[in-house]
């Protein structure tokens, strides 16, 4: 009796294997084959922006934020990986204005735009509330964290660049103290917002001159 000959199609346990699939850990931006709709993320984070804004980071809810923003939190998910992420993007804008650019300036004109750049950041609606999230107890430590990295930090760095610049080019005293100058940049505008004093049009200027001016340099027009 002959032998039966192999197999030609494939049999019970024969052929290639599927692979588990992994679990959805983080957002989608990095896989291929998925486009992301810019109008949803924007409604999603003008809705954290709020609930941040008048809840705070323990109050804000992400199946809350999803309903907002005319979406589903799976949808909320394939976009950012936990809540820590998607309030550290909405409260990132806050240092995310367009503004001029300070190439080509000289550094007072550069002081100017920086602040103003600044300022447009901090006054728009619910703004300053989102900054007082990120000083209540409640708060996230991974969030604070990054929202330091992302807007306290590199703020901070362009503007004692600009100083730096100033003073390497003998427009200001060669020993000022540029890190309490910094601070002052922007620590009057908060002042005067808890104070409830208006901040007038043309703060980002009147800031520039005064810093300059502490820091040893010429009055400027």
């Amino acid at each position: 009796m002959p032998r039966p000959g192999p197999r030609t199609g494939p049999g019970p346990g024969s052929g290639p294997r599927s692979e588990p699939r992994l679990p959805e850990t983080g957002p989608a931006a990095g896989r291929p084959g998925r486009s992301r709709d810019a109008a949803i993320d924007e409604r999603i984070l003008a809705a954290a922006r709020r609930q941040l804004s008048v809840l705070g980071y323990e109050g804000m809810s992400i199946a809350a934020v999803a309903q907002e923003a005319g979406t589903t939190r799976q949808a909320l998910y394939r976009r950012w990986a936990d809540k820590a992420e998607l309030a550290c993007d909405a409260v990132a804008a806050i240092g995310e204005e367009p503004g001029a650019s300070a190439a080509a300036q000289d550094p007072f004109a550069a002081l100017v735009a920086e602040l103003a750049d600044f300022q447009r950041g901090v006054s728009g609606p619910g703004r300053l509330s989102l900054v007082g999230t990120m000083l209540q107890e409640t708060t996230d430590p991974v969030v604070l964290e990054r929202y330091r990295a992302r807007v306290i930090r590199p703020r901070r760095q362009r503007l004692a660049a600009v100083l730096k610049a100033a003073q390497q080019l003998g427009m200001i005293d060669p020993d000022a103290d540029l890190t309490v100058a910094v601070t002052m940049c922007t620590g009057n505008w908060y002042g005067r917002a808890l104070a409830g004093d208006p901040v007038p049009a043309d703060w980002p200027r009147r800031t520039a001159a005064l810093v300059w001016r502490a820091l040893g340099g010429q009055a400027r027009p």
